[in-house]
């Protein structure tokens, strides 16, 4: 009998991974990054400087209606983002964000008022709308408002905790789709109807307006409004990058599941419950402090603020932009709002006929919005 043969099997050799492999990739290439450095900078120098620094005669001055518009679109394009968050990415289609928008601006409008102290028209520690309507101490929700950190604090709570409880029990009871939409649509309605309300302490149908300072600077200072201007496109910024965290991140991918096939996720064993709920509350609170950025650059809050349709043109920005990407929000509540500030100026009456014309044309040939078509021209060119 013979003996076993032993063969000898050579060692494989060394294997040498690509350097970078494993670990995760980049939010954003380098010219990303350098664009949005570039943007930061612009913001937050370039535009004060030619704001407050060069001369009114200068064709490089820009005006105070220049800041405070695209201040004001800045605001928008954060609002945008929050949503393309929960419906571009998980599927949930809000109709009631204008709610948590107004919320954020209400709570740091308080703050505002109060800092008008008596320079009002009747010269009382209280608001003129409270000397009007005969009140003679501030309402028990007023207290401690004074004061900017409680402010700030209100400007994260109110809007979160709203959004956390109407969403609990939302996504609890698996309510999703067009019914979602629906209640989203009732919830911002009914707090519509109650800011109007003049025994709410909140302006009623006017709401907050003739601001004066904050932190003892006076607003209409060029000053003020410049760092104001800068303090929205820096937030603008960090809400991108964390926008861009999130979605490259394990939570961007269940949450994409979700939007794609919740059940497929609950059946590989995740409970979608918290995810939407950490998202959607996320989402609220980014609406909250966009309001209150945009509330002393504008000078005025009040109930139109909670109207459903603006809460339907905020999905309209996303629509038009490109649900589901980084830069196709931001670009449609720019060119939306931009083209708003246009018609609304020149030619009133057909600002909302453009609106819905502008939504079905894209709905129709562009259901990637305009993002879909920049990145058409990039396949096309290369």
């Amino acid at each position: 009998m013979n003996q076993a043969q032993v063969i000898e099997i050579p060692a494989m050799p060394a294997v040498r991974l690509p350097a970078g492999l494993g670990t995760p990739p980049a939010l954003f290439s380098v010219k990303g990054w350098a664009a949005l450095l570039a943007f930061v900078l612009s913001v937050s120098v370039l535009v004060p400087v030619l704001f407050i620094i060069v001369p009114q005669d200068n064709s490089f001055h820009l005006s105070a209606y220049f800041v405070t518009l695209v201040g004001k679109i800045m605001c928008y394009c954060v609002v945008a983002l929050a949503m393309n968050l929960i419906w571009g990415y998980a599927g949930i289609l809000s109709l009631g964000h204008g709610v948590f928008f107004a919320l954020g601006g209400y709570a740091f409008g308080m703050y505002l008022m109060r800092m008008i102290g008596r320079e009002g028209q009747y010269q009382s520690d209280l608001p003129d709308f409270m000397v009007f309507l005969d009140w003679k101490a501030y309402p028990w929700y007023w207290s401690f408002t004074e004061h900017f950190w409680y402010a700030l604090l209100l400007v994260v709570l109110v809007p979160g905790v709203l959004a956390f409880v109407f969403g609990f029990f939302a996504f609890r009871s698996r309510i999703k789709g067009v019914y979602f939409a629906i209640i989203t649509q009732a919830l911002t309605f009914a707090f519509m109807l109650l800011f109007f309300r003049n025994d709410t302490g909140f302006g009623g149908n006017n709401g907050f307006t003739d601001f004066k300072r904050i932190l003892d600077f006076r607003i209409a200072e060029p000053a003020t409004r410049a760092t104001l201007f800068a303090l929205t496109g820096i937030y603008l910024a960090a809400v991108l990058v964390l926008t861009r965290a999130i979605v490259r991140s394990k939570v961007g991918r269940i949450l994409t599941a979700i939007r794609d096939s919740e059940n497929r996720l609950m059946f590989s064993g995740y409970n979608p419950l918290w995810y939407k709920l950490s998202v959607w509350t996320l989402s609220a609170v980014l609406c909250g402090i966009a309001g209150a950025l945009y509330v002393p650059q504008v000078g005025i809050i009040n109930p139109s603020e909670m109207s459903p349709a603006n809460s339907i043109e905020i999905a309209i920005w996303v629509a038009v932009g490109g649900r589901g990407t980084l830069l196709g929000p931001v670009l449609g509540a720019a060119l939306v709002n931009g083209a708003k500030s246009f018609f609304t100026q020149s030619f009133p009456e057909y600002w909302l006929f453009f609106l819905g014309l502008l939504f079905i044309l894209v709905t129709l040939f562009l259901p990637k919005g305009v993002i879909g078509i920049v990145e058409m021209l990039r396949r096309n060119r290369a």
